[in-house]
């Protein structure tokens, strides 16, 4: 997981959350003992909002723009210490091992070329999609010899991991196509991730 900085500036919280909080806070009134069910209770926040006027949205709307304006200037004055980005994260070493890709990945990279080519008009999306059932058709004995290469990459990662920890050399892994997805999937997560602190 990767590393956060604590004195970063609190992401800015949207006018849907500034909403579920005043849900919050009037539930735990009314129902102090009461524990929440969490799925039950986004669902019920939804269906509030979706219901609720324009007028009677603005005031979560004028909170949004006042913590915006809060969060714009803090990160103004924000300087992250060394090692971390501007978002607050701690930066990659670009020296260092890339992760090894799993199974699942592994087979990607050997038929995603086939799926581009049988279906040249495919999103990247659903290009994966297509993988994935593909993947999910596969028994136990067909998914070995994917689940064996991961394996064999996971044990190099791991040696490799060592000798940079220590301070030694250790030769990248070639097959970088295989690892393209794991790097992909990275990316993504560190986007939503950062979606997820505008909502707080």
């Amino acid at each position: 997981m990767m590393r956060k900085d604590v004195n970063k500036p609190k992401g800015k919280t949207s006018a849907y959350a500034f909403f579920v909080q005043t849900c919050r806070e009037e539930h735990r009134k009314k129902n102090p003992e009461q524990s929440v069910n969490f799925a039950e209770f986004s669902k019920k926040c939804s269906e509030r909002w979706k219901a609720l006027s324009p007028g009677e949205k603005k005031r979560f709307e004028d909170m949004a723009k006042a913590d915006k304006v809060r969060y714009n200037r803090e990160m103004r004055d924000y300087v992250p210490p060394k090692g971390f980005g501007k978002r607050g994260r701690k930066r990659k070493d670009p020296n260092a091992p890339k992760r090894p890709p799993s199974a699942f990945f592994v087979f990607c990279s050997e038929y995603r070329p086939s799926v581009k080519q049988q279906y040249p008009g495919l999103s990247i999306g659903d290009c994966a999609k297509k993988l994935g059932e593909m993947w999910s058709k596969l028994s136990q004995s067909e998914k070995q010899p994917y689940e064996e290469k991961a394996q064999k990459l996971r044990e190099k990662y791991d040696r490799d991991m060592v000798a940079y920890r220590g301070g030694g050399t250790f030769a990248r892994n070639p097959d970088s196509s295989a690892q393209g997805g794991e790097e992909e999937e990275d990316e993504e997560g560190e986007e939503d991730d950062e979606d997820e602190e505008d909502d707080e």
